[in-house]
């Protein structure tokens, strides 16, 4: 069984002063070796801690395809977010602890959707999730050509360099979710 975390929807509200600002929430999580992302609230769904174990493998996956969980009773597909962006696989990470944390993203698309359409979903894995970064996303530069490995520059909308000097990466769910290979995405 996994523990969850959702934070209900009028908690994620901006207060009049910040939505008047254009500021917006991103979850602060962190990838090993040395990463520490962000990705905007509103492509996210919830926050899961999974035992290991109940991430079933699926076979002949690309290796940053973790498998498939059962969440709500639906399938989950689950990824390896650092090994598909290029930093340290998960099984390489050395890590004594049993439980995985792990980021629904879900894809939205600009319109509404008609009720019988299928909303995609996915599972990514992370090292930890850490906070709620609140972030005008006018400040989010595009990163020097040369610091970008190209592994992570599909994933990447760019970065948010913070008045304290610690440097952002911000990431794109609906990127993350588009390099499932097209096979499962209609499962």
């Amino acid at each position: 069984m996994s523990n969850s975390f959702s934070v209900p929807d009028s908690r994620l509200l901006p207060t009049n002063n910040a939505a008047s600002k254009g500021i917006q929430q991103f979850l602060r999580f962190h990838l090993m070796p040395n990463t520490t992302a962000l990705l905007p609230m509103e492509q996210l769904t919830e926050v899961l801690t999974i035992a290991n174990g109940q991430i079933v493998p699926i076979f002949h996956m690309p290796a940053w395809v973790m498998g498939v969980y059962n969440w709500r009773g639906e399938i989950l597909w689950m990824v390896d977010l650092g090994h598909l962006v290029g930093l340290t696989p998960w099984h390489e990470q050395g890590n004594s602890t049993s439980d995985f944390r792990a980021v629904v993203l879900q894809a939205r698309a600009n319109s509404p959707a008609p009720n019988n359409v299928k909303s995609e979903m996915l599972g990514v894995v992370v090292n930890r999730v850490e906070d709620i970064e609140w972030c005008n996303p006018d400040w989010i530069q595009s990163p020097p050509a040369s610091t970008v490995t190209p592994e992570l520059a599909p994933f990447l909308r760019g970065y948010w360099l913070k008045p304290n000097g610690e440097m952002l990466v911000v990431m794109d769910g609906q990127a993350i979710i588009g390099a499932m290979p097209k096979s499962i995405q209609n499962l």
